[in-house]
C-alpha cells in the first residue's frame, strides 16, 4: 500500500549553477604506485554460483576478462599508467566489466536512469560512489567516484580512521592521494549530473527522469543531511527522495525480512556472486547495481520509496511493509 506525496516548494541551498557547468576538472596529476595495490580485494569473487535467470554475467576465466581489482586512481581520473601493460593487466579500468547484461528489463519503468549510491564513513563521509544504470536496457552508463576528506577531524584522527577503514584493503595511500572535501565532491558531482542531463542548471533542481537507488535509507535519510550540516551547506533538493532497494526487494520477492536486510543477504537469496571487497564503496555500489539489474530482469517495478518534506524534514515512506 502506497502513500501519496504532496508537492512542496523547495528551499534555497548552496549551489554551483551560477555559471554554465565546466567539464569535470582535471585534478592534480598523481602517479599510480607501481607495486602497491590501487584496489586490493580481500574477498575477490565469491564462489557462489549465479542463478540461471540472473541478468548479470559472471566474469570469464580467461586472462582478458578475469576479475581484477579496480584501479582507484582511474575511477577518480588520476591514473597516469594507462600505457603500462603490467598495470593494465593487474588492475581493471573498465567498470562495465562487472555489470554486463544479456537481456532487457521486463517491466516498463517510470524513470530513465537509476543512480546507485553507497556511501562509506561513519563519522564523516569518506567515499562517494555512484553508478548510473539505464532503466530500460539495464546497461551500465557511467560512474562517478570520489574519496572524501573530512573537514572537522584532526589529521591524526583522519590518519587513524583511514588506516582502520581502508588499510585492510591496501588502498589507504590512494585515499590520502585523492580525497577532497565534500563541498568539492558535490560541485564535481553536480557538473557530472548536468553533463548527463539529469539536473537542470537553475537553483533548486531535482533529478530529471532519474532516482537514487540505495541499500537502505541511511545514506540519504541520515548521512547526507548530517554531512551537509558538518560542511555548513543546505541539503540539495536532488537528495530529497530515493529508492530503498531493500524495500522493493522484500515486497517483490516476498522474502523473509532477514533475506532482504542487506546487500549480501539479497545477493545470497538470488544466488548472485559478490565481487570485490565488502565495505569498499565502489565495489559495494557495483554489487548493489548487479542486484538492481537482476530485479529489473525479473520484472520488478522501481519506484520512489522515501521522500523528505523540505519544510519539516520528515521522511515519508511509500511501503507499509518495509525493512
Amino acid at each position: 500500500m502506497s502513500m501519496a506525496f504532496s508537492k512542496v516548494p523547495l528551499f534555497r541551498y548552496i549551489t554551483f549553477f551560477s555559471l554554465p557547468p565546466p567539464p569535470l576538472p582535471r585534478l592534480r596529476t598523481l602517479s599510480c604506485p607501481q607495486y602497491p595495490f590501487c584496489s586490493l580485494s580481500s574477498s575477490s569473487a565469491s564462489s557462489s554460483t549465479s542463478s540461471s535467470d540472473s541478468s548479470t554475467s559472471p566474469p570469464q576465466k580467461n586472462t582478458s576478462s578475469r576479475w581484477r581489482p579496480t584501479c582507484l586512481y582511474f575511477t577518480q581520473e588520476k591514473c597516469t599508467m594507462m600505457d603500462d601493460p603490467v598495470h593494465l593487466e593487474k588492475f581493471n579500468h573498465d567498470i562495465s566489466k562487472d555489470l554486463q547484461v544479456n537481456s532487457a528489463a521486463k517491466c516498463s519503468q517510470d524513470l530513465d536512469f537509476f543512480l546507485v549510491l553507497d556511501l562509506e564513513g561513519k563519522i564523516e563521509i569518506l567515499e562517494f560512489p555512484v553508478i548510473m544504470i539505464d532503466a530500460k536496457t539495464m546497461a551500465f552508463v557511467d560512474f562517478f567516484h570520489r574519496f572524501v576528506r573530512p573537514t572537522e577531524m584532526s589529521e591524526q584522527h583522519i590518519n587513524k580512521y583511514i588506516e582502520g577503514k581502508y588499510g585492510k584493503f591496501g588502498v589507504d595511500r590512494v585515499w590520502h592521494d585523492t580525497a577532497i572535501p565534500f563541498t568539492e565532491v558535490l560541485q564535481q558531482f553536480e557538473a557530472w549530473l548536468i553533463q548527463h542531463w539529469l539536473l537542470g542548471k537553475e537553483q533548486g533542481s531535482r533529478l530529471n527522469r532519474a532516482a537514487f537507488v540505495t541499500c537502505g535509507n541511511w545514506d540519504l535519510k541520515t548521512k547526507i543531511p548530517s554531512q551537509c550540516n558538518v560542511s555548513k551547506i543546505k541539503l540539495p533538493p536532488y537528495f530529497m527522495e530515493w529508492i530503498n532497494l531493500k524495500d522493493v526487494f522484500y515486497n517483490f520477492y516476498k522474502t523473509k525480512k532477514s533475506e532482504a536486510s542487506g546487500m549480501r543477504s539479497m545477493m545470497n537469496n538470488r544466488k548472485i556472486p559478490m565481487f570485490g571487497s565488502h565495505h569498499l564503496g565502489i565495489d559495494d555500489t557495483k554489487n548493489i547495481a548487479r542486484v538492481l539489474q537482476h530485479m529489473l530482469a525479473d520484472g520488478a517495478q522501481m519506484r520512489i520509496t522515501a521522500r523528505r518534506n523540505p519544510d519539516s524534514q520528515n521522511v515519508e515512506f511509500s511501503f507499509e511493509n518495509r525493512i
